[in-house]
């Protein structure tokens, strides 16, 4: 290994998505992501089929990834990979091959939680990087969690939901009007052409700066079921308002409780991370947020904010630098603490 040069290759697994990544010092070389379409069809991600296209998947995307980096195997220094959370055959398979990769070409293993992956997606290419302290609202189909990072991996969760997450309620809504899996990003781009305050649902009441959504989930269901018996066609007439309003009102709960968390704790810089940080409307009441509090906004590229291996290489080469390892003994685990790398 050369002492001016750390070589990261990075395995992530944890749902549908089969990535590896090169880095290098901090610098994307290659972040190949392999997409699986066969949920499609099923309206949602089916776990057995998704492990076996990671199966099918790992291997070529991380010849793809070599090729792209233009570097061999017995050049990486380290390799990293998902542990958790995440569905747990997907995990196993991530793992199981960052092990073996590991034995045979005599690297160390650094193993990753996903969810600091994409909070420490902001430190990728070192470009702008966040200051400390640095608060993170992280909102993924699984998560949503407002961080507190004092340091790399200082991190405290102040706030996070305690039943569905913001990702997930976007999907489910998606489901109930009929737009096809996954179906946040349609619900994104029919917002954009109808109106947020056509129709008004309502606020959780939740204490401190945690979330829920379960109870808006069943309002909008029950919502969608009343017009259409008025209304057989109300969908189909009012899709694009239909949208815009759920979107309006998913966003305001999130921007609303983290506006109050940074206030409180007088941050300068603010991030935003994970799938959801895809969502236009969401993006741009961030960057509303910080112009009014006077406060630096950071958004990762759109290609790290979905689920990608090059998230998890960053933790990698900043646990390197910290000889954080892992070992052989580790196992993928679907329902990983965040505080297990504090």
């Amino acid at each position: 290994m050369n002492a001016q040069s750390i070589l990261i290759l990075a395995i992530e697994s944890s749902c549908d998505d089969t990535s590896i990544a090169i880095l290098r010092n901090g610098k994307i070389l290659a972040n190949i992501v392999a997409t699986q379409q066969i949920h499609v069809k099923y309206g949602g991600v089916v776990p057995e089929l998704a492990s076996r296209a990671h199966q099918q998947n790992i291997v070529p995307v991380m010849q793809e990834a070599l090729n792209l980096a233009k570097v061999s195997l017995n050049e990486i220094d380290a390799i990293a990979y998902t542990q958790g959370p995440g569905l747990l055959g997907s995990l196993l398979v991530g793992a199981s091959f960052a092990k073996g990769l590991a034995l045979a070409i005599n690297k160390p293993l650094i193993n990753v939680h996903h969810m600091q992956g994409h909070i420490l997606s902001h430190f990728i290419d070192l470009v702008n990087p966040p200051t400390f302290p640095f608060l993170c609202l992280t909102v993924s189909g699984g998560h949503t969690q407002i961080v507190l990072l004092k340091d790399y991996f200082e991190m405290t969760i102040i706030g996070e939901t305690l039943d569905d997450a913001a990702g997930e309620a976007f999907d489910k809504s998606a489901k109930i009007i009929g737009l096809p899996y996954p179906g946040g990003p349609l619900i994104d781009k029919y917002a954009a052409i109808g109106n947020p305050l056509k129709y008004n649902f309502p606020t959780p009441k939740m204490e401190g700066y945690n979330f829920s959504f379960s109870g808006l989930k069943t309002n909008f269901l029950n919502f969608i079921n009343n017009e259409q018996q008025k209304d057989s066609a109300f969908i189909t007439n009012n899709l694009a308002d239909i949208c815009a309003s759920i979107q309006f009102r998913i966003v305001k709960i999130l921007i609303d409780k983290f506006e109050k968390a940074a206030q409180e704790h007088q941050v300068k810089h603010i991030g935003l991370a994970g799938g959801v940080a895809a969502n236009s409307a969401l993006r741009k009441a961030f960057e509303t947020l910080a112009q009014k509090n006077n406060i630096q906004a950071h958004i990762p590229p759109f290609e790290y904010c979905t689920d990608n291996a090059a998230m998890i290489a960053m933790v990698g080469y900043l646990k390197f630098k910290m000889n954080k390892f892992g070992n052989q003994t580790q196992v993928a685990n679907a329902r990983m603490e965040f505080d297990v790398y504090q």
